[in-house]
């Protein structure tokens, strides 16, 4: 898997995240981790923040138990972050 194939975040519905604009996250990659799959790259502050024209891509997964995850690398087609056992999970984990 190389850069280009990363599997982009392809909804964000997480309020108040500073990469986060009209449901689209504009970081340029985001990690999934913890406990809960939950978005590493979270971030609620007053600054907006990423690549303005940018999709972010799974850059990580450290879910090891994810059926997505391969060597830790996320092979799901895309991802959706949301509101789950904390404000930004990643909604497309499933346990292997």
């Amino acid at each position: 898997m190389n850069v280009q194939e990363l599997p982009p975040v392809h909804d964000c519905a997480v309020e108040g995240c500073s990469y986060n604009a009209d449901h689209e996250c504009h970081a340029g990659a985001i990690n999934i981790t913890g406990a809960e799959a939950g978005c590493g790259t979270f971030i609620d502050i007053s600054i907006s923040g990423g690549l303005p024209t940018a999709t972010a891509m799974v850059g990580a997964c450290h879910r090891t138990d994810c059926t997505h995850n391969d060597a830790l690398e996320c092979h799901a087609d895309s991802i959706r972050v949301g509101p789950g056992a904390d404000v930004a999970d990643c909604l497309t984990y499933q346990v292997a």
